[in-house]
């Protein structure tokens, strides 16, 4: 693409001013087709034709001793230079050029629809994981901006327009976009935690963490609009020493790593099952104890009555021991109190013991038909609670009935780990002679095609 027109203008005495350049950001207009600063070239007719196409916009720059000034003509545009259409002109030169003299100006236009892509390359330069600042990894990079003039304005304050070649301006904006991308590709293992040998991977957030602050300073140093830019490449120099050591240090950092996290793990499981086991057997204890616990309250409920009846038994033999006594108790019956026989005492026992009597065999023959004549056998042994352990989990305790039904829905086999209280082992379930049973009652399998 071309940067500034060579065209040559046929136009005579008078200039046609028009760029006929196809591709172009900044054309410097000259009436000889090449542009220079001698006052020759740009001494300017007065009465020459300016034609500026839609999108352009053409700059007349005037060199004085205050400094630079400019005229802005945009398109499109077709027209005399004439006094009305140029500020600056009126102001500095007035009527004295209308006879045709020539003034002394700079013409420039610029292109607000067009484009310049740049491709740029950053060759190698080190960078360093911040884990291992002894090994340097060579790093290069590469890619391409693109970028316009959208604020022609601000673009011409920033660049006075006198002798303004393009190409040298590319060039700078070049130079300033390398210089960022290094700095910023250097610093970001350290700053995002990338690992060196990982920085490839990341090229696309790299590319976004870059275009942003670029943005900024093209717009606000170099008066241009960044319509994108991409990083195609990131590339480690991968034959280099320091790539070699790192990738070395950094495996067997993840193989240490890998084991000790296996290690870890393993000792975790352990500790686990450990305190299962702990649970395990606390639980069992405790379900032992109950069953102790309701056995003996069984015992007691079963044979309280007895226990009543002993207590009651007693009381009566004490009251009957008492009666005794009675023969020889002075009841004032006359006899005199000389400790003797006495009758009235002794006829009073007698009915008072007789009456105990039947009160004491009516009282046991009415606890010999209320108590349950199951009292008087000793009770059920409690039911057999079983736990057991498929695939190294363990579960219960079940009673009889429960593992019978797992057994018929293949829950359990014969191969199947099972305990109960008062054993120290555990022990196959077609091992235990009470649960042969539950095996036997299973339908035989269905035969194989």
């Amino acid at each position: 693409m071309g940067l500034f027109g060579t065209k040559r203008n046929e136009g005579g005495m008078l200039d046609v001013i028009r760029c006929d350049e196809q591709e172009y950001l900044v054309h410097k207009w000259s009436p000889g087709g090449y542009a220079n600063s001698s006052i020759k070239e740009n001494a300017i007719r007065w009465g020459s034709s300016l034609r500026v196409k839609q999108g352009e916009v053409a700059v007349f720059v005037y060199k004085n001793n205050d400094g630079s000034m400019q005229d802005f003509i945009e398109g499109p545009h077709d027209d005399t230079i004439k006094t009305a259409n140029f500020p600056v002109i009126s102001k500095i030169i007035g009527l004295a050029y209308s006879g045709g003299s020539p003034f002394q100006a700079e013409i420039y236009f610029i292109n607000l629809a067009g484009n310049i892509q740049v491709n740029f390359g950053v060759p190698f330069f080190d960078v360093f994981d911040p884990r291992f600042l002894d090994f340097a990894v060579p790093m290069a990079a590469r890619g391409s901006f693109t970028f316009n003039i959208s604020d022609y304005k601000g673009f011409i304050r920033l660049h006075r327009m006198i002798n303004f070649e393009i190409e040298d301006f590319t060039e700078q904006i070049r130079n300033a976009l390398i210089k960022y991308v290094k700095g910023r590709i250097t610093n970001i293992p350290t700053e995002m935690g990338i690992p060196v040998l990982q920085i490839e991977t990341k090229i696309l957030l790299i590319n976004d963490l870059i275009e942003v602050p670029i943005r900024e300073i093209f717009e606000k140093d170099y008066g241009v609009n960044l319509k994108r830019f991409d990083l195609s490449a990131i590339e480690p120099n991968k034959e280099s020493f320091g790539y070699a050591e790192l990738r070395k240090v950094t495996s067997e950092m993840a193989t240490k790593t890998t084991v000790a996290q296996t290690e870890i793990n393993i000792k975790n499981m352990q500790d686990s099952q450990a305190i299962n086991a702990q649970n395990m057997e606390e639980t069992l204890r405790v379900q032992r104890e109950e069953a102790q616990r309701a056995q003996r309250l069984q015992t007691e409920t079963n044979f309280i009555g007895a226990h009543a009846l002993d207590q009651q038994t007693g009381v009566l033999k004490t009251a009957a021991g008492s009666l005794g006594t009675m023969g020889s108790m002075d009841v004032g019956g006359g006899g005199g109190g000389g400790g003797g026989m006495n009758p009235a005492g002794m006829m009073t026992g007698m009915m008072l013991g007789g009456a105990m009597g039947n009160q004491m065999a009516g009282m046991m023959n009415q606890m010999g038909q209320n108590m349950n004549p199951q009292q008087n056998t000793p009770p059920p042994p409690p039911p057999i609670q079983y736990s057991i352990s498929v695939n190294g989990q363990t579960s219960g305790p079940f009673n009889w009935d429960q593992m019978q039904q797992m057994a018929q829905n293949g829950q359990i086999v014969q191969n199947t780990y099972v305990w109960k209280p008062g054993v120290t082992n555990w022990e196959l379930a077609g091992n235990v002679q009470e649960l042969t049973s539950i095996f036997s009652l299973l339908p035989p399998l269905p035969p194989t095609l």
